[in-house]
């Protein structure tokens, strides 16, 4: 399968690497001048001008600059498009048509192909020609207000939750596409919007709302309501997370702190004064993560420690995942027909360019004359 991706910066690059890192051919379509300035965002990986996050989003890729504004530019996309089953644009709407490869006119050239369009707001609407990023989206679609403490302002997330949705939302409706195409013979347009993707990560929230419950920041079954299913400081000033929210994990985290008077206090809210929570709070302040870990190890009471992404990542869980390598992380999925190949760098701007125009039919003086003139 042949990608050509045109996106940049998050969404787009992250839903085309899960697709190359399954196998894909990805082809990253960008502008001589390198303007993806992900490329050059530091840390930087040493003896390169390219950053960290560039290759961990765009590992084995392939890289071929051009310039969409100019004739040729335009040209070589099409006859990409003529070997291509997927194509990916992370534009504003219309910006593609306006340069007549919109999707009614690359279908008439390839009637297979799937085009992903992955924009901030959807293709129709007020809003789908405002700019826009992650916290926006979070905003818009009620997530931050679900997110923090009760009694005060919303909490800014530490992932990019729209972003590496939306993107993921994008790979999954371009392989449903792809298994459409197997029954039709035909391709189709795959419309996905960052603002949706926040908006998939309230189906709990927007359940309870339409049951005339109105979700409350901080007070929710999963968002900090119960003694059952919060977050405890320990003694060293670390935390601990308990989620025993079925009986039976509750039970064995009573049991293993020698606390069976805490039995019949599970669902009690998790509020200021409240005498369970206040007995927690305490409880857990009485010693150090390690501590706990001692006491509840071997006990299947859903309590575990909040690591930092160091700890995390040198962690014996994290580790049995084996998704860490040197560009990145692996897929937390694996398929037991496909054998893991050694994992690749991101390509250097424009560097299967000559490559890729041969294929097409271009000798080694055009390759060259469009690099003079700005198009390659």
């Amino acid at each position: 399968m042949r990608v050509l991706d045109l996106s940049r910066l998050l969404p787009g690059p992250y839903c085309s690497r899960v697709l190359a890192d399954f196998g894909f051919e990805v082809i990253k379509i960008e502008p001589p001048d390198g303007s993806d300035w992900v490329r050059y965002l530091p840390p930087l990986v040493p003896g390169t001008d390219q950053g960290f996050l560039f290759h961990a989003l765009n590992r084995g890729k392939k890289s071929l600059t051009a310039d969409l504004k100019t004739d040729e530019g335009r040209v070589i996309l099409m006859q990409l498009v003529e070997t291509a089953d997927v194509l990916l644009e992370g534009f504003r709407p219309g910006v593609m048509e306006r340069l007549d490869l919109g999707y009614e006119q690359l279908a008439e050239t390839n009637p297979r192909l799937v085009y992903c369009s992955l924009s901030g707001y959807g293709l129709a609407g007020p809003y789908h020609q405002r700019a826009g990023h992650d916290l926006n989206y979070l905003g818009l679609a009620g997530v931050l207000d679900l997110t923090g403490p009760q009694d005060g302002q919303p909490s800014m997330p530490g992932v990019q939750m729209a972003d590496l949705s939306g993107g993921l939302w994008a790979a999954i409706g371009i392989l449903m596409a792809l298994l459409e195409r197997e029954r039709s013979g035909v391709g189709q347009r795959v419309d996905g919007s960052l603002l949706g993707a926040a908006l998939s990560l309230v189906p709990l929230a927007v359940s309870q709302l339409q049951g005339g419950e109105p979700a409350v920041r901080g007070t929710g079954l999963l968002s900090g309501g119960l003694v059952c299913y919060n977050l405890y400081e320990t003694r060293d000033g670390k935390t601990m997370s308990l989620s025993a929210l079925e009986p039976q994990f509750w039970i064995a985290f009573c049991q293993a702190i020698g606390r069976e008077d805490l039995l019949g206090q599970q669902y009690a809210p998790a509020l200021p004064g409240e005498p369970a929570y206040v007995e927690l709070c305490t409880l857990f302040r009485s010693r150090t993560r390690q501590e706990w870990l001692e006491i509840l190890a071997g006990t299947d009471a859903c309590c575990q420690p909040v690591y930092t992404l160091e700890e995390a990542l040198a962690s014996v869980p994290v580790q049995a995942l084996d998704m860490l390598d040197e560009v990145g992380l692996r897929p937390p999925v694996r398929l037991s027909s496909q054998h893991r190949t050694a994992p690749t760098t991101a390509p250097q701007l424009g560097e299967h360019t000559a490559a890729i125009l041969a294929e097409l039919g271009y000798d080694a003086s055009s390759v060259e004359e469009l690099r003079v003139r700005g198009v390659v």
